[in-house]
């Protein structure tokens, strides 16, 4: 009796875990985001550039800019938060990622971050969009904040993951402590040939490694790694990134049609439009702290640290505070 008394308690017990576990399975099941599928091209600049374009057409322009080595998809929750409020939300493909590509077969695979500043600007026209809220982190964060530095008068709003990232080619040159040093190992790999062809050859792992880095309390699934994967097998992607690395070291000389607006960065120019600046408290990656970019942003600004376990991919990992502050942004 004692044995069958346990067996159905057991029997029970296994019922109710499946149960409640299945509900759980489903419920994550039907809030998981699903990739972005509806991606537009258009010619901008030097670039066929792959976007998502949701919401009204006209509604508040706002556009969202990701990282490296990530993709559009970080911003898969985030976007239907801003669209049911009204947005309109651009979300590009960077240059070397997803389905954004040259239009010439020629010209310099180039990385650096006054090109990544131009893209925008070239796709806002080709848009015909005159101004726009800009929001994104590491990659995309420095874009933004150059964007926002050198035009503003086209940036309703920024929105920055980990601050102030603009840089220059001589602030470059400045040795770091070694404990940061040793954040940028990558750096120093993709200034080899070795890196070079390692990255090309491993670059997905290569990625997943980073992320798992970046965000060490992130529990992101394979699925949702491999959603955003794909966009790193851009044939371009490689050369743009390790570009963009050796420029920082000042191995790789300007573009010189880009010249002129790195020549203006390294005066580190300060950003006047409204501002929210965001730091994830668990974020692996090399980063300012808030305390030492401050100064730089004279107009309306706040700055949020976001708990939880929050690492380097803000809005994938914090999407509701990421939207919040993209909203919030437009009425400092």
């Amino acid at each position: 009796m004692i044995t069958k008394h346990r067996q159905v308690v057991a029997a029970a017990a296994f019922t109710v875990a499946a149960l409640f576990g299945a509900s759980h399975a489903q419920a994550a099941a039907s809030v998981a985001p699903a990739a972005f599928t509806a991606i537009k091209q258009i010619h901008a600049g030097d670039l066929d550039v792959g976007y998502v374009d949701q919401g009204p057409a006209d509604g508040p322009a706002v556009i969202l800019l990701h990282g490296w080595p990530y993709d559009i998809n970080s911003f898969t929750e985030v976007a239907p938060k801003l669209t049911a409020q009204g947005y309109r939300v651009i979300i590009p493909h960077l240059r070397g990622y997803g389905t954004t590509r040259f239009l010439d077969a020629n010209a310099p695979r180039n990385g650096e971050p006054a090109a990544l500043a131009a893209d925008v600007i070239a796709l806002m026209d080709a848009l015909k969009i005159d101004k726009a809220t800009l929001a994104g982190y590491d990659w995309g964060a420095r874009t933004a904040d150059i964007v926002a530095a050198l035009w503003p008068e086209r940036v309703k709003g920024l929105v920055s993951v980990s601050g102030y990232l603009i840089g220059s080619q001589e602030a470059g040159k400045q040795p770091l402590p070694p404990a940061a040093e040793l954040q940028w190992w990558y750096q120093f790999y993709f200034a080899t040939e070795r890196g070079r062809i390692g990255y090309e050859k491993n670059h997905r792992d290569f990625a997943k490694l980073i992320w798992k880095l970046a965000s060490p309390q992130w529990n992101f699934d394979d699925a949702t790694y491999e959603r955003s994967a794909v966009a790193l097998d851009n044939p371009d992607h490689a050369a743009v990134t390790v570009s963009n690395y050796r420029w920082r070291l000042g191995l790789e000389k300007s573009e010189a049609k880009y010249e002129a607006l790195e020549a203006k960065l390294a005066t580190f120019p300060s950003i006047s439009v409204p501002t929210i600046t965001m730091e994830g408290d668990a974020n692996g990656a090399p980063h300012p702290e808030p305390a030492a970019y401050a100064k730089r942003f004279t107009g309306k600004y706040k700055h949020e640290l976001i708990t939880g376990g929050i690492g380097h991919n803000l809005p994938q990992e914090a999407p509701e505070a990421f939207a919040k502050a993209v909203i919030e942004v437009g009425k400092l």
